[in-house]
């Protein structure tokens, strides 16, 4: 993890690899096969991202043979890390592996409780506000510079209102689950 706990690469493959295998066992070649295929799709291919073996997982007990057909399972510390690394901050600015990240908390948020939920919701609404205020104030010091940044920077900025007003929307759906599980407490 960088200092601020956010994922380094090599966690975000932990992240994905962990979370395929909640929801059912894999062998180790489905399993690595999923995993790049999905972050190749969101990232692009990269060596930074692929250079972590999954077999690592396997030696620090993480993952265990289990199953038919030599597939591996979660095993206890396995979920237990996969919950830290869901529970992870992200880090500004969004780039290829900070949107990586995000992808992966989206895809296995629901793995968390509902209270957990929010708080990643809420730390993505603060990222996407850091961004936003880093790209208008970008904007601003190059106001009525001729070419054609102001024009891409609108669009970066539309981008990112837009990110955030659907992230709060999400928020707000995610209330009911909340005030569900504070009942059962």
């Amino acid at each position: 993890m960088y200092q601020d706990k956010s994922l380094l690469p090599r966690e975000a493959i932990r992240l994905a690899a962990l979370g395929i295998l909640a929801a059912a066992p894999k062998s180790y070649a489905a399993l690595a096969a999923e995993v790049r295929n999905f972050t190749s799709r969101i990232a692009g291919p990269s060596l930074e991202l692929m250079g972590t073996s999954i077999q690592l997982l396997r030696y620090e007990g993480f993952i265990a043979p289990g199953g038919a057909d030599e597939e591996f399972v979660l095993t206890d510390k396995g979920r237990a890390e996969l919950m830290q690394l869901l529970r992870a901050p992200l880090r500004p600015p969004m780039n290829d592996v900070g949107r990586l990240v995000l992808a992966l908390k989206f895809r296995f948020m629901h793995l968390l409780p509902a209270e957990d939920r929010a708080i990643q919701i809420a730390m993505m609404i603060e990222v996407c506000e850091i961004e936003l205020a880093r790209l208008v104030d970008l904007r601003g010091q190059h106001a009525g510079e001729p070419g054609y940044l102001i024009e891409w920077l609108d669009r970066e900025i539309g981008a990112v209102e837009d990110r955030l007003e659907w992230l709060r929307g999400f928020l707000v759906r995610l209330e009911p689950a909340l005030r569900s599980d504070a009942g059962r407490r």
